[in-house]
């Protein structure tokens, strides 16, 4: 979760932008074969060409539902949580809640989603073009990361991200293409492209429909990992350390993301506060123990229905 610069990585997604039914296939095919990416008949299992293969691993990895072991891939407890034909809370991702979720856990994962990563957390421009996307990311690299990246490498992965994340096409397009229609971050607005069909424009607001329990889910899982008892709003806001900032990754106003911890505040069983501290607003736990950020998963699905073990 938190920015390594000697881990980075781009082009691994070989140019396809991710599709709706490519988590789950590639978490049925892993739960049937480790193995199953290497394996000679990979494109019959998953009914795509093998560059697409390559694509689906990859954002499988990226979206944190796979994870690698010696032996190839497995499910990680989300990935089961979400996926599992059985108990899955979600499998064909039909709760826009879903989407949130995959998208938090991309943009926090540096070390494999590098290019959304500092898309949300460290690329604060309201509006920008493509190669002006590409610029800033090839600087953020030369200043801050190891290794050398090649111009095409890095533009490709920004054109790849920005048409995830766009919820309008190119006004020269003459008709829809399946990739765009079949793309799930699209449905959270987060981008949207203006009509000189060059510009993007991040679409910072209330995010009325992102529900409380995934912005929970994403402040513990910080707590998790910074091992803090507290931490300042505005890292949580901005992402001013080298970790994921969760209003900037769900593209919140300040006030937004201030009332989304007030309500979190108001919950039932609630282990937050945040006050002033020697000029700097801060969110505590108010008690000193692992919060498990599963916890708040189960509790939405639950009373959508959706997750019959939390309820």
């Amino acid at each position: 979760m938190k920015f390594n610069p000697k881990r980075v990585v781009f082009g691994r997604h070989e140019t396809f932008s991710l599709r709706y039914s490519w988590l789950t296939k590639a978490y049925q095919e892993v739960k049937n074969d480790a193995r199953v990416f290497d394996a000679d008949d990979a494109t019959v299992r998953l009914g795509v060409g093998k560059n697409m293969v390559n694509a689906i691993r990859y954002w499988a990895h990226a979206a944190q539902i796979l994870e690698k072991f010696e032996d190839g891939y497995r499910a990680t407890p989300l990935g089961d949580f979400i996926f599992d034909e059985k108990t899955g809370c979600d499998p064909y991702l039909e709760d826009e809640a879903t989407i949130w979720l995959l998208h938090w856990q991309m943009a926090s994962n540096p070390e494999v989603a590098t290019c959304s990563y500092w898309l949300f957390n460290r690329y604060h421009k309201p509006e920008f073009t493509t190669a002006e996307a590409t610029e800033a990311l090839a600087d953020f690299l030369k200043q801050q990361a190891s290794g050398k990246y090649s111009k095409n490498t890095l533009k490709n992965d920004a054109v790849v991200t920005l048409r995830m994340y766009s919820d309008a096409r190119p006004s020269k397009t003459k008709q829809v293409s399946d990739e765009f229609l079949d793309a799930p971050f699209t449905t959270l607005k987060l981008l949207s492209l203006l009509p000189d069909g060059k510009t993007h424009k991040v679409q910072i607001g209330e995010q009325d429909h992102l529900p409380i329990e995934i912005v929970a889910y994403a402040v513990a899982s910080l707590f998790n990992e910074t091992k803090q008892t507290s931490l300042a709003i505005e890292d949580l806001m901005y992402g001013k350390s080298d970790y994921p900032a969760p209003g900037a990754v769900f593209c919140l106003t300040e006030n937004a993301f201030l009332f989304k911890l007030e309500q979190l505040k108001q919950r039932k069983n609630n282990v937050f506060d945040f006050r002033e501290t020697a000029g700097i607003n801060r969110l505590y736990k108010t008690q000193d123990i692992n919060i498990d950020p599963m916890m708040y998963l189960k509790q939405y699905y639950a009373q959508n229905n959706l997750y019959e073990a939390a309820a």
